[in-house]
């Protein structure tokens, strides 16, 4: 989103990428096809679409090959490629959009459990020593950073002694408020369903870390209805520990997701230390409180007792051997059990959403740069 978002500002600017392959975006791919897209010499190298994991290693050289000096002005959208790692004329102005530093590196957990045998906790920990070295150096490249939340900002300062400018990644609105034909009307407003909201609902990916099997195990233990959106290696885990009132719905197009949000009792997030937070933002639009795990950039965006409430989620989760922390879908139990959806007032929820839009993101963004294009 925030790549997308950068290029409508700047719609005729070149995107550098390490590498790029549209036929595994589906229909998403349209949305890049008039785009100017320039891929490094990782595309070129062979099997490099199954080893895009662990060719991260040579990530920061692959963004250093670019040539980049014809450009007075340069944004990279950082997380685990290392894009902060390019080379510019040394009278440009490079604005690094850090959405977190790499969480392999520093010990958050990832989609990878890469201490669960000995061998490769061993070979992950030596890599990750030369690569976090790495990782600080090309840190100070950027002029500045850009975090996309205070959390990830403590993140920044901690790991790379640096101080950075929050700018929330922005959420479309309008594609909730208006549909196609109907520019007054209320997109949310316009969908029709029929009884009352009768389930929870989960979105996102399913991997390790994002704390989906804490909402289907509470509300398989409490035989609450919840449907399961997204993809993901962990789907089979989440079907094993999921009874019959738990349904996976798969992927959804944004039409069905937004139904599927605006028809739901509340949004479940259980990730233990996510570095903002989309989805709820996208509750909010549609008029969904929110269920979240009391940490990470969840705090900042949702509001206890006004827009959701907050559980407790044991850290360090996607380490542990047990597929399922017990504490944590107990924590969510008891929230659950006393929830009441009629306690949120849907202008309060929209009001709060507003504070993330895509319109402030861009506003902020190219105040920055005014502020410091021509002080560089």
């Amino acid at each position: 989103m925030v790549v997308e978002d950068l290029h409508s500002i700047f719609p005729d600017a070149p995107l550098y990428t390490a590498y790029y392959n549209p036929e595994t975006l589906g229909d998403h791919a349209k949305r890049f096809q008039s785009w100017d897209i320039r891929t490094s010499f990782i595309q070129k190298l062979p099997f490099a679409g199954i080893l895009l994991s662990p060719l991260r290693i040579i990530a920061p050289l692959a963004f250093e090959k670019f040539d980049l000096s014809q450009f007075d002005l340069v944004i990279s959208s950082c997380n685990l490629y290392s894009s902060k790692a390019v080379v510019t004329n040394p009278a440009a102005l490079h604005l690094s959009y850090i959405h977190t530093p790499p969480k392999m590196l520093y010990g958050y957990t990832t989609s990878f459990n890469y201490k669960k045998h000995w061998w490769t906790r061993l070979g992950a920990e030596i890599i990750n020593h030369f690569m976090r070295i790495t990782d600080f150096q090309i840190s100070q490249r950027p002029n500045i950073l850009i975090a996309n939340s205070k959390n990830v900002q403590a993140r920044i300062k901690k790991f790379y002694r640096r101080d950075s400018v929050v700018i929330y990644p922005g959420v479309d609105i309008n594609k909730y408020q208006a549909a196609e034909g109907e520019p007054r009307q209320s997109r949310v407003s316009s969908i029709k369903y029929q009884g009352k909201k009768e389930y929870f609902i989960s979105l996102g990916r399913l991997v390790r870390g994002k704390g989906a099997e804490i909402a289907v195990a509470a509300c398989t233990k409490l035989n609450l209805p919840l449907k399961v959106v997204g993809v993901g290696p962990e789907l089979d885990n989440l079907k094993k520990i999921a009874g019959s009132n738990i349904e996976f719905t798969g992927g959804v197009s944004e039409d069905e997701k937004i139904k599927l949000l605006a028809n739901a009792k509340a949004l479940i997030v259980a990730s233990e230390q996510e570095d903002f937070g989309i989805t709820p933002i996208e509750a909010m639009v549609a008029g969904t409180p929110v269920i979240a795990a009391g940490s990470g950039g969840y705090l900042e965006t949702v509001v206890a007792g006004k827009t959701g409430e907050f559980f407790q989620v044991s850290p360090n989760l996607g380490e542990s051997k047990k597929y399922v922390d017990q504490t944590s879908v107990y924590n969510l139990m008891n929230v659950l059990e006393t929830f009441d959806p009629k306690k949120y007032h849907q202008s309060e929820l929209k009001d709060q959403a507003e504070h993330y839009s895509k319109e402030k993101f861009k506003k902020e963004i190219l105040s920055l740069i005014k502020q410091n294009y021509h002080t560089k």
